[in-house]
């Protein structure tokens, strides 16, 4: 990539000398002429060119025009220096042959002093890229490349746990998280650009590598912010122009793990590119359904490719393009000692340790987004987006129908394109009015077939021999949303950010809303900043993951449903009230408190029914969540520490959508009870710490949960999980290598085993357990 990069930097050159020798006449004999510009190419005014003759005398000075071209006339045939001065620029030199024949050309191209004119541009674009995203009211959590590689695993870590990290963030089997009690329900943006949901598998689609900071935004968002609103994920990615260079790294240990990447990022003139790529095998992919240290059947190949590039037309634009790619193939881990419920054939041994069965995935996305400024009071973002998304159940054509009386092969896919458009429009110092519009088309689809066997009334096979079944099924959807806010600094201490959006959606069902926002923040003191906010959500199902089930298909088979009730998923409305309050206690020690209330109706909510790994939405008539979240930082010199503890309830009542999944028994006992989401949390709680010493970072950080939930209509609940890591790091400079650097990981130090799930709760398909003990280690070299 670099080499074809600077091929075409030296291919540019040659048209721009080309042309530039067509546009001027060669200088005569006795002159010297010449031009100035920075490094994207314009023209530099006002720059003193001084030359200088062969023994370093000076023999004549003058100045560029405005279009950046000089000329020293009546110069005698010899070698002479051009050299050029200008503020807050670096000086830059050439030399100049003049001969008796013909005169000579010169130029010169100066570089802003602190950085090249790439990155001044760059930042500056930056800056006014995230203006287009305020955060007044929200609570705010931000984690920035150095947070990422003082954490155990550093830049090796998911996504996933990075954002476990954080507050109110629980853990849940197959890499899900919660934030704030609430199911998904979380939105993915790169560069502010939001990123089409995919159909929710095991692998993580976005890597941590690419990241330079991720902004997390909860509570009462601003108007902007719609769909999947539990929680914002920001991602600013890396730029070449900062990362100038590359960087190799190996990193591996238990279980067979071998996990190698690499980055690549700089610029040439106008160009900025980033690119990275990772591999990724072990015998761990997804949690085990036994605590047992190897799990049996757990294998996973993955791989994860990101690109992201930037063109600067000039100082007020640039237009980017951002490319992804993620698949990944998973063995589903086996649980022994299984007891077969079925005859195949006239075959009903069958060691369930022995089962094949297999997912799929893949993720392919890309972005396209013009940004700048209009004016000094203008900004803007224009972005095309598209994302491909695909899941494959492979079963156990076998042993599923001797163990479940079904085997389905399940593939669902997603094919997303659409536009979003922001902009930001500074009114006077008070008010910053911002709006605009984001369309999406989708296209999902749901192929299944199912080999079952025959029943009689009761339920009983009637033969031993499957029959086939195919329920397929296609969607189109189409998402709109369009918002306008206002952010109103009323006072030095006060600001209050007030809008409204309207949304709709035409999917399986057509709905729409207006949704009003408000958020304050209020200086108190000096050391002490308050926020609240309010805002009323609007989140459709996920279209990818809903795939009505033709029940009648089923009837009088093994895979007949208990219950012939199966409304349309519909989408959650909802009331949120979040305040909270932060505190400088010292410049380095940070505290912060954050309680929210939500009120919910058709609450959503998902649940794996049946043996694919595939998730499946669904509604509770009324749903209420609730909690309260502690933060603390203390950031100084060597030393670098957080603690996160939240305290969060999440209850629906009435089950009123996809009604077939559930026991009639708990549909019962649900109409009339509120129950706990299967996913609620009474106590979620990370803290972390790390230290430099004698060249060498040490890192440990722990997370605690008290249990997700179990049972009968989620009444009861799971032990608590406790997971302790550690990890070491040094770094120095190798000669002919550049930056060399070591890690070394322990995970789950105390190997203690964490039960994630026991099989039981609403929605919840099989066991599993997290990690036990492991060791990694890492090398990476920078250049």
């Amino acid at each position: 990539m670099k080499a074809f990069l600077v091929w075409m930097g030296a291919v540019s050159a040659f048209v721009c000398s080309l042309i530039h020798t067509v546009a001027y006449a060669a200088p005569a004999a006795g002159e010297i002429q010449g031009e100035v510009q920075d490094p994207l190419g314009k023209p530099l005014a006002g720059v003193t060119l001084h030359l200088q003759g062969a023994d370093g005398k000076e023999i004549g000075q003058t100045q560029s025009n405005p279009e950046g071209r000089f000329t020293f006339k009546e110069i005698a045939p010899g070698i002479y220096a051009v050299i050029a001065d200008k503020p807050e620029y670096q000086t830059g030199t050439t030399i100049v042959t003049v001969t008796a024949d013909a005169g000579g050309s010169a130029s010169l191209t100066l570089a802003p002093q602190g950085g090249s004119e790439l990155e001044v541009v760059a930042k500056k674009l930056n800056r006014t890229r995230n203006g287009l995203s305020p955060e007044s009211g929200s609570s705010t959590y931000r984690i920035d490349q150095k947070d990422v590689t003082l954490l155990p695993q550093g830049e090796n870590t998911p996504v996933n746990e990075v954002l476990l990290r954080t507050p109110g963030v629980a853990q849940d089997s197959f890499g899900q998280l919660h934030v704030r009690g609430e199911h998904a329900n979380l939105q993915f943006r790169l560069n502010g650009i939001l990123l089409p949901e995919g159909i929710s598998g095991f692998g993580q689609v976005l890597d941590t590598r690419f990241a330079n900071r991720f902004n997390i935004l909860t509570g009462a968002l601003p108007a902007q912010y719609g769909y999947r609103t539990a929680g914002v994920v920001n991602i600013e990615t890396k730029e070449g122009a900062f990362v100038n260079g590359g960087r190799v790294d190996f990193y591996g240990g238990s279980d067979r793990w071998v996990e190698p990447s690499a980055e690549l990022g700089g610029a040439q003139g106008k160009l900025n590119y980033y690119v990275t790529g990772s591999y990724l095998q072990n015998d761990i992919g997804i949690e085990a359904p036994t605590s047992a240290r190897r799990p049996i059947h757990d294998q996973t190949v993955q791989n994860k490719e990101f690109g992201y590039f930037s063109y600067v037309f000039n100082s007020a634009s640039r237009l980017s393009l951002i490319v992804g790619n993620a698949f990944g193939r998973f063995q589903i881990p086996n649980n022994p000692d299984q007891t077969p419920a079925f005859t195949l054939n006239g075959l009903s041994d069958f060691n369930s340790a022995d089962l094949d069965e297999n997912q799929r995935e893949a993720n392919r996305y890309g972005i396209f987004a013009l940004q700048g400024s209009a004016g000094a009071d203008v900004d803007y973002q224009v972005a095309l987006f598209s994302r491909y998304s695909e899941v494959r159940f492979q079963p156990d054509p076998v042993g599923d129908l001797i163990f479940n009386g079904v085997a389905s092969n399940v593939k669902r896919s997603s094919f997303s394109n659409g536009v979003q458009e922001d902009d930001a429009y500074r009114w006077n110092e008070a008010h910053t009015v911002r709006n605009g519009f984001f369309v999406s088309r989708e296209r999902a689809v749901s192929d299944n077939t199912s080999a079952v066997f025959p029943t009689d009334a009761d339920g009983n096979p009637t033969s031993d021999q499957p029959i086939t079944i195919v329920d397929n099924t296609r969607k189109t959807a189409w998402l709109y949303g369009i918002y306008l806010q206002d952010e109103w600094r009323t006072t030095e201490k006060l600001t209050v950010n007030y809008g409204v959006r309207f949304d709709v959606v035409n999917a399986f069902v057509n709905a729409n809303q207006v949704s009003p926002r408000l958020g304050a923040v209020y200086q108190l003191t000096k050391q002490t900043t308050l926020h609240a906010g309010y805002a009323r959500y609007f989140t459709p199902p996920p279209t990818e993951l809903v795939a009505p089930k033709d029940l009648a298909l089923f009837a009088n088979t093994t895979n007949a449903a208990t219950t012939d009730l199966n409304s349309n998923v519909l989408p959650e409305r909802s009331h949120y009230f979040d305040v909270g309050a932060t505190h400088q206690v010292t410049p380095a020690f940070t505290l912060g408190v954050d309680g929210y209330y939500k009120i919910a109706r058709d609450m959503l909510d998902e649940g794996q029914f049946g043996k694919a790994l595939i998730f499946t939405p669904f509604n509770y008539r009324r749903g209420r969540v609730y909690g309260v979240e502690l933060t603390g930082s203390y950031k100084k010199e060597e030393l670098s520490s957080y603690l996160n503890v939240a305290l969060s309830r999440a209850e629906g009542k009435e089950i009123v959508s996809s009604q077939f999944n559930f026991d009639p028994d708990e549909l019962a006992y649900i109409a009339d009870h509120y129950v706990h989401l299967d996913h609620d949390q009474s106590v979620t709680a990370s803290v972390g710490v790390a230290y430099l010493w004698q060249k060498i970072t040490f890192s440990t950080d722990a997370l605690y949960g008290s249990g997700l939930r179990r049972g009968f209509a989620n009444t009861e609940k799971l032990p608590p999980n406790i997971q302790v890591n550690l990890g070491a790091t040094r770094s120095f400079e190798a000669k002919h290598l550049g930056l060399v650097g070591f890690r070394f990981t322990v995970l789950n130090l105390f190997d203690r085993v964490n039960e994630l799930r026991d099989g039981s709760g609403i929605g919840v398909g099989a066991p599993q357990f997290a990690i036990r003990r492991a060791f990694f280690g890492g090398v990476n070299v920078a250049f």
